[in-house]
């Protein structure tokens, strides 16, 4: 056999090899996202039919896990994260320096204005929340930890997009992202609007994009460019009367400004 067959069929064979792990990595990140969607333990026929897995891929992969300690199974066969998910999560927030600085500052602001305090950023082509402090005041927030919601449904999505071109946003953006829960479509051209007013005032306000009485605040939090890295929000009741919400807008700058490395 030549050499070029040799590295053909090499090729051949790591290719082939790859691709089956490849689609067992696929299937790991989808049954933990559906565990992660669920926040509760689920039955091994429950994950089948989220992540669209056969039965023996989806049992397999629950075996490996738990042996890992990845997963835990419970007493009714229910199974969710493990203690080894616990360690690794806690490791990424030691290591991450945004978050650590972050966390004490959320807490003060959530305890001083008793409102609940997230600090967001992008997760691909969608917005999350990093890190959520709750307020004493009892509300309900639209958004929970490690959730993916589309960036045009929120206040932090208007900052973090700032600076980004109308080509470069369009194409970051699915369409039907545009699309309220409701029904309802976001004009693009407004959103746009309301991307340059939140760089020329330095934040976002929205209400009742998803919830009907909510109202959310958000600031940038920037790490050497013009791009934020991060927002801080507040999310509050839409009954807040003006003086009530500059108050908190104010203490979001000052708390903000701290949190940015503009060096």
């Amino acid at each position: 056999m030549s050499d070029s067959s040799t590295r053909s069929s090499s090729t051949t064979t790591s290719s082939s090899a790859a691709a089956p792990r490849a689609r067992g990595v696929d299937r790991v990140n989808a049954l933990c996202e559906q565990l992660h969607l669920h926040r509760q333990p689920m039955t091994p026929k429950a994950l089948m039919e989220a992540t669209g897995a056969p039965r023996s891929s989806v049992y397999e992969l629950i075996n490996l896990l738990s042996e890992a300690g990845w997963l835990e199974t419970e007493s009714d066969g229910r199974v969710f994260f493990g203690r080894a998910m616990h360690y690794f999560g806690l490791d990424y927030a030691d290591h991450n320096d945004l978050l650590k600085r972050a966390r004490p500052v959320m807490r003060e602001l959530s305890a001083r204005y008793d409102e609940t305090t997230q600090l967001c950023m992008l997760d691909g082509d969608k917005y999350t929340v990093m890190l959520n402090e709750n307020g004493a005041r009892p509300f309900r927030i639209s958004s929970e930890v490690g959730v993916k919601v589309p960036i045009p449904w929120t206040a932090s999505g208007r900052v973090l997009l700032g600076g980004m071109s109308r080509e470069a946003m369009l194409g970051l953006v699915p369409d039907e992202d545009f699309m309220l829960p409701d029904g309802e479509r976001i004009d693009i051209d407004g959103f746009i609007a309301e991307i340059e007013l939140t760089q020329q005032r330095g934040y976002a306000l929205t209400e009742g994009l998803v919830d009907s009485f909510a109202c959310c605040m958000a600031v940038p939090i920037h790490e050497g460019t013009d791009r934020a890295r991060a927002t801080l929000c507040f999310t509050i009741g839409r009954d807040a009367d003006e003086s009530r919400r500059e108050t908190l807008i104010g203490a979001l700058r000052e708390a903000s400004f701290m949190l940015s490395n503009t060096d």
